[in-house]
């Protein structure tokens, strides 16, 4: 679901198909919601059986080691449908700025 905001902020939500969690209403993203907003130039992402682990931080450019700030574990189920999110949202993006220069 596409959802934007008085700042120019689109959200895309998603999550796969109910597994008995419980509903939620909610498809606002709010400060009221407890969020906090963080940069982050540095990610890892990893995996086990069970679960995929992300992790995010900040890579400085004097090569000091990456700080991670954020953690957060899901399992493959909902890993999947970021991606499809994610995916979603990218190509949103480059069809309303053009196309994103990769870097490697």
């Amino acid at each position: 679901m596409l959802r934007s905001t008085t700042s120019g902020e689109r959200w895309l939500s998603g999550a796969p198909p109910d597994r008995g969690m419980m509903p939620t209403h909610d498809n606002e993203i709010s400060d009221a919601a407890g969020g906090e907003a963080r940069y982050a130039n540095f990610f890892k992402v990893g995996y086990n059986g069970f679960e995929f682990l992300l992790a995010f931080g900040q890579s400085y450019a004097n090569h000091e080691r990456e700080h991670v700030h954020t953690r957060i574990v899901m399992s493959p189920m909902y890993a999947k449908e970021l991606l499809r999110v994610l995916s979603q949202s990218l190509a949103e993006y480059e069809r309303d700025f053009g196309t994103i220069k990769e870097e490697h």
